[in-house]
Order: structure tokens, then C-alpha cells, then sequence
């Protein structure tokens, strides 16, 4: 087996950050009202600006397709060309269409060369997943690198337009015109961007990451749907498919909204996030000592001070020193977060020889949760 590493590291981040005070100019107003839920979210989540490929027009300036290859053409120069590269493996959670998968999307873009293409789908371990499938197929000698990304373009997902029809349907039924909680919350949540690493099999530059392994957890044997798009949750807690509801109802119900079921959230997503994190170091003998830089992708300030106390509960409290966040200045990135940290601790100058980072990636869709130890090279 070959050891596998990190050597280049490129991000993407369209337009001008977005301030809390601007996102209604950019998503609009549903039922030409200011949300409620707006101002409590941003409270709880702490993020301060975001970017978005949205004029203030709502009119799009990017698909995500784009967005990624934007991001992967920041890692070619003179000595990796987009000839040079022999794998690409992308993750997302808001492709641009159902199909064709949105890795051979992005290939279009790139129009390099002919090479093998993987499309990792699901949420924010989408990108991880994607990132895996890089780091196995360098390591078992199948390529020499692979090109691997994580992205998303949550916005033209979230304009205001696309729940009028809802608001519409709920004045003719002579209901209160209110779109629910489970779907306004992820309005104020979301934000757009894409970054992309170069894995290879021997280190190059000032600077590489030896990926030392990489692990998964899914509990979805256990529990619920707590977010998702393109369904509708039931009272029994199962979630009908857009394909089972009339197609009228797409619109009369904002079928195609992300919803989250926001109870569920707070109850499950730090618990298992200890277990599993706890999981994962004890497999593999790691200690809190054994770790310098923490990477924690998280949706919400809110999560943070929850999460330490969990870890010290179990036994694995990490020192808040140990921390490293962007949340507050590119916001909720989903599939392309966790990438957008390691960029930006990478460029920061802070690394050094020898130490250790842990990235840690949950899933609220059905609560999955994915982990990566680097060491610095």
C-alpha cells in the first residue's frame, strides 16, 4: 500500500461576502414579509457573512458544476497540469440536476482528459466520502493522484420564489401564510462555495499532509430522517419521495425545500458525534494528546460549547486551543466545509512538521459522521 498525500489544497468562494443584514436582498422575502426566524437563527449560529453565486437580483452566477471547477483550477500550474490528473472523485449535497452526476458535470467543465470520474452524493459527508475514494484508490496503487472536492450551491435553493406558491395554496385554504420552521431555518443556515485537494502518492513542496486514515459512521439503523429535500416527512416519521406526490404538489408544498426536523438535531447530532468520534480514536489509539489541530464541521456556533463538554464527558476533551473554525466568515458550506478549514489552516503558516490534524465531518440527514488524521509533512 502506498502512504497518500495532501500536496495541493485550492478553495472558490463566488462574489462579495454576503452580510447578515444583506441575505433577504439576495433570497428575497416569502410572501413579501421579513422572517421571523431570521434574526434567532443567525443569533444561534453565529455566522456574520457567507457567500452566495447570486446577484442581489437573485439571478445565478454559478452552478455548482462551476463552482468546483473553479476551485480545482487552483491547483494546476506549470508542474500539475489538468493533463496530469488521473482521478476525480466530487462530493455534494445541492448537484446541479438529478442526473447526469454532478462529478461529470465538473469534468465537463474542466474538458482535460479522459480519466475516471466518482460522484459521492448525500450531505456534508458527501465531501468526505468523495475525499475517501481519492485517498483509497491512490493508496492501493489503482491511480498515482486523484483530484478530490467538495461543494455546494445552496442558494438558488433557497429564493424566495420558490415557496410562494405554498404561501399562495395556504391563502386559498384560508390558512395562516407561514412557510414552517423546518424550512425557513435552513434559509439562514446555507451558503455556497467549493474547495479541492490533490492527493498523491509521494509528498511535494514545503508542504504535504500524509493522510493516516479515514473513517465512517452511519446511524440511520436507529434513527430517523432528520434532513432532506425532494420528500416530505410523515407522522410515522418515514419520508414520501417527490416522485409519489402529484406533481402540483411540488409547488403547493415545497416539495423540492431543504426541511430539517430540528428536534431531532438537538437530541441526536452531538451525542453521536461523541460516540462515533470516540469510535473512531479508540480504533485507532489516538489521544487528545495525539491531536494539535481539531477541524470540528460544524452548522452552528450554537454546537460548540455542547461538543467540547461532550468529548470531556467521554473521556477525549480536546483543548480549546486545539480548535480551528471559519464558520463566522464563509458560513455553512455543507459538503465543501471541512475542505474550506484545511485551506485555510494550510495557508495560515501555523503548521508544523510532525503535527496532527483530525477532521471531523457530521451528517444530520440520518445522522452519518466521517473522520480523517492527517499529519504534517
Amino acid at each position: 500500500m502506498n502512504e497518500v498525500y495532501i500536496n495541493r489544497i485550492a478553495k472558490f468562494l463566488p462574489n462579495a461576502p454576503v452580510a447578515n443584514e444583506e441575505m433577504e436582498q439576495y433570497l428575497g422575502k416569502i410572501n413579501d414579509k421579513e422572517s421571523k426566524a431570521r434574526r434567532i437563527v443567525l443569533r444561534n449560529n453565529g455566522i456574520q457573512t457567507r457567500y452566495y453565486a447570486l446577484t442581489k437580483e437573485g439571478i445565478p452566477t454559478h452552478t455548482n458544476a462551476q463552482l468546483t471547477a473553479e476551485a480545482i483550477r487552483g491547483l494546476f500550474d506549470e508542474k500539475f497540469q489538468p493533463k496530469d490528473a488521473e482521478l476525480l472523485s466530487c462530493g455534494t449535497s445541492s448537484p446541479d440536476f438529478l442526473m447526469p452526476s454532478h462529478a461529470v458535470m465538473v469534468h465537463g467543465e474542466l474538458g482535460n482528459r479522459n480519466m475516471e470520474v466518482n460522484s459521492a452524493s448525500g450531505n456534508c459527508c458527501a465531501g468526505m466520502n468523495a475525499l475517501k475514494f481519492g485517498y483509497m484508490s491512490v493508496k492501493c496503487g489503482n491511480t498515482k493522484n486523484a483530484i478530490c472536492a467538495g461543494s455546494e450551491r445552496m442558494s438558488s435553493w433557497m429564493l424566495a420564489d420558490h415557496f410562494n406558491k405554498e404561501v399562495e395554496n395556504l391563502k386559498e385554504l384560508e390558512e395562516q401564510p407561514i412557510i414552517a420552521f423546518n424550512k425557513d431555518f435552513l434559509r439562514w443556515m446555507l451558503s455556497d462555495g467549493a474547495a479541492a485537494v490533490l492527493l498523491e502518492d509521494k509528498p511535494q513542496g514545503e508542504l504535504s499532509l500524509r493522510i493516516e486514515w479515514m473513517e465512517g459512521y452511519s446511524y440511520a439503523y436507529e434513527l430517523e430522517t432528520c434532513m432532506y429535500a425532494g420528500a416530505d416527512k410523515l407522522e410515522d416519521g418515514t419520508i414520501k419521495p417527490f416522485s409519489d406526490y402529484p406533481s402540483e404538489e411540488w409547488l403547493t408544498k415545497s416539495i423540492f425545500a431543504v426541511k430539517q426536523d430540528t428536534k431531532l438535531l438537538d437530541k441526536y447530532i452531538l451525542a453521536k458525534g461523541v460516540d462515533s468520534m470516540k469510535k473512531a480514536m479508540d480504533k485507532h489509539q489516538v489521544t487528545p494528546e495525539d491531536i494539535d489541530y481539531i477541524l470540528p464541521h460544524v452548522s452552528s456556533h450554537y454546537f460548540v460549547d455542547g461538543l467540547y463538554d461532550g468529548f470531556a464527558k467521554a473521556g477525549i476533551e480536546i483543548t480549546r486551543d486545539k480548535w480551528f473554525l471559519n464558520l463566522k466568515d464563509v458560513g455553512n458550506v455543507g459538503a465543501g466545509s471541512v475542505y474550506l478549514m484545511l485551506e485555510q489552516l494550510m495557508s495560515s503558516g501555523k503548521l508544523k512538521k510532525g503535527q496532527r490534524i483530525m477532521l471531523c465531518v457530521p451528517e444530520s440527514a440520518r445522522f452519518t459522521y466521517a473522520y480523517a488524521y492527517l499529519t504534517v509533512c
